[in-house]
């Protein structure tokens, strides 16, 4: 990194032949004409208005933004060519207020900016303004745009007094005397482009790093946002558009099955030809991904899963290029399952994310091709506790692991008794799906702290329109409206209750459902066949 200060004359002829340059990953001109006034009354008033940064290459990027209202030419030379990487917004107002050679597109929102020479010269008040060509008085205000154009210069100060003409004249100096501090990060590594870029986007500035990719892979047979586009589409017809709208996640995915390793700063080590040519491998990885988890294991929406990131590994697996069909043995799919499973219930993914699922993606390619792999080894186990001592928050990551422990074991409606439609309902995935077995205006009446009543425990599938049939009756009265036996028993199963456990004992109900709860997930873990609960 090196620091060269650029005068606001090189910083516009640097613009206007295209050495300067606005990659398709930034945002586009944002700021109003208040925030261009102020910036340019703190250059002329010396006050600190931040420095840019640039990104200095021998490479031109295949897709960049105009400048504001300006189309920038190529540029002049091979290299170097400046993309700015911070400090759109002020660059863009400098070139827009002072340079005159470049016709810009219109914009009804920009007006110029004047010198007010009737302003009070102090350090508070603004003697920069934008004002429209009806408002304009040329005895009171000087425009901005004709101070680095002599020609333009001489004529806008003819006429005026030699005390204003000196006024002028002091303004003039001074803006040419400006220096402006400019960072150049000088690097053909886009991995460190990445980092920089990672580390300006944390500071709160909107930038994209998928429009960063996407800028490195254009050509004109293939874009990577209509890609990613159009994978969004795909997906939302099985109820996964989310995993289109999280382009992290979709980065991780595809740097997984290219690189080796989530993190779009592994990515951008590829070169654009590598992307586009492997790129059917990644769309074929999250499809194979999403059908393995909406057959497999019952996850049917992006917000089911417990930790999005057990996508990515999936995604690796499931990686194909187009025409080759994925075809696995059933023990293969039992150790993904197992995978899955302990993955969720250790809370592996709840901190170290990366580190793990680096560790994942390294076994999961093991099994891929038929190697030894230890990647359903996590010693972990599950007992009446979790269900117990967990609050049901639908958008915790332990209610998402009980919520597809419960949608596993074929959950029927307690009116009808037929089965769950959990595409419908999870798809939907929201908290009026799920209610409290022991109803809780009862719970309350017997004093039932709301950590217990609360708890995973007490809680099933049970549409809205169900609990309202229950409202605050007893258990042992709403238990008679259920269909008579046997139809019964297997309603009850499929929630892990037992019909005698609906006596109104709330102590001896919580602690016998987790129990038959905690035994269930432990199948899971082991991917055993499940127990029948009706015996």
């Amino acid at each position: 990194m090196e620091y060269q200060p650029f005068s606001i004359r090189k910083l516009l002829e640097s613009t206007k032949n295209g050495a300067i340059r606005i990659p398709a990953f930034q945002r586009g001109f944002v700021w109003d004409m208040d925030r261009v006034s102020y910036l340019m009354d703190s250059i002329y008033k010396g006050y600190p208005f931040g420095s840019l940064l640039f990104w200095r290459t021998k490479s031109q990027l295949a897709v960049e933004r105009n400048l504001g209202r300006f189309e920038l030419p190529k540029p002049e030379e091979e290299y170097p060519i400046d993309y700015v990487l911070d400090g759109q917004q002020r660059l863009t107002s400098i070139f827009t207020v002072f340079q005159n050679e470049l016709p810009p597109k219109e914009d009804h929102n920009w007006s110029d900016i004047y010198f007010d020479m009737a302003a009070e010269d102090n350090a508070q008040d603004c003697q920069l303004t934008s004002i429209s060509e009806a408002d304009y008085d040329r005895e009171r205000f000087f425009p901005l745009r004709v101070l680095f154009d002599s020609v333009k210069y001489r004529e806008a100060t003819e006429g005026l007094s030699a005390e204003k003409i000196s006024t002028i004249d002091k303004l003039q100096e001074k803006f040419k005397e400006i220096t402006i501090p400019v960072q150049i990060l000088k690097t053909e590594n886009r991995s460190i482009v990445a980092i920089v870029f990672e580390r300006i986007n944390r500071l709160g500035l909107e930038l994209d790093t998928l429009q960063l990719l996407a800028a490195w892979t254009w050509n004109e047979d293939f874009d990577l946002l209509e890609k990613f586009k159009e994978l969004k589409d795909e997906l939302s017809d099985f109820g996964f558009e989310g995993v289109g709208d999280d382009s992290d996640l979709i980065l991780d995915c595809a740097s997984a099955v290219l690189k080796g390793e989530p993190g779009a700063e592994k990515l951008l080590e590829l070169n654009g030809n590598e992307v586009r040519a492997e790129f059917s491998r990644v769309q074929n990885g999250i499809k194979g991904a999403i059908d393995f988890l909406r057959t497999q294991l019952k996850v049917f929406n992006l917000k089911n899963l417990p930790y999005p990131m057990l996508l990515v590994p999936l995604s690796v697996f499931f990686a194909e290029p187009d025409g080759k069909e994925v075809s696995y043995s059933s023990e293969t799919y039992s150790k993904i399952r197992r995978w899955f499973w302990r993955t969720c219930i250790s809370s592996r993914y709840g901190s170290q994310t990366r580190r793990a699922a680096i560790k994942d993606i390294q076994e999961i390619e093991k099994l891929k091709y038929g190697k030894e792999s230890r990647l359903d080894e996590i010693d972990t186990a599950i007992t009446a506790s979790f269900f117990n001592d967990n609050i049901f928050r639908v958008t915790t990551a332990n209610t998402k692991t009980f919520v597809l422990i419960l949608a596993n074991n074929t959950p029927r409606s307690f009116i009808s008794g037929k089965e769950i439609d959990l595409d419908k309902v999870l798809q939907r995935y929201n908290r009026s799906e799920f209610h409290h077995i022991y109803p809780k205006a009862f719970l309350r009446e017997k004093g039932i702290s709301d950590s217990a009543i609360n708890s995973l425990t007490n809680f099933c599938f049970l549409s809205s329109a169900e609990n309202k049939n229950i409202g605050r009756k007893n258990p042992s009265e709403y238990i008679k409206t259920l269909p008579p036996a046997p139809q019964r028993a297997a309603i009850l199963s499929s929630a892990f209750c037992k019909e005698e456990l609906f006596d109104d004992n709330f102590a001896n109900f919580a602690a016998e459902r987790a129990e038959l709860l905690a035994s269930f997930a432990n199948q899971l873990i082991a991917d055993q066949e499940k127990v029948d609960l009706e015996q």
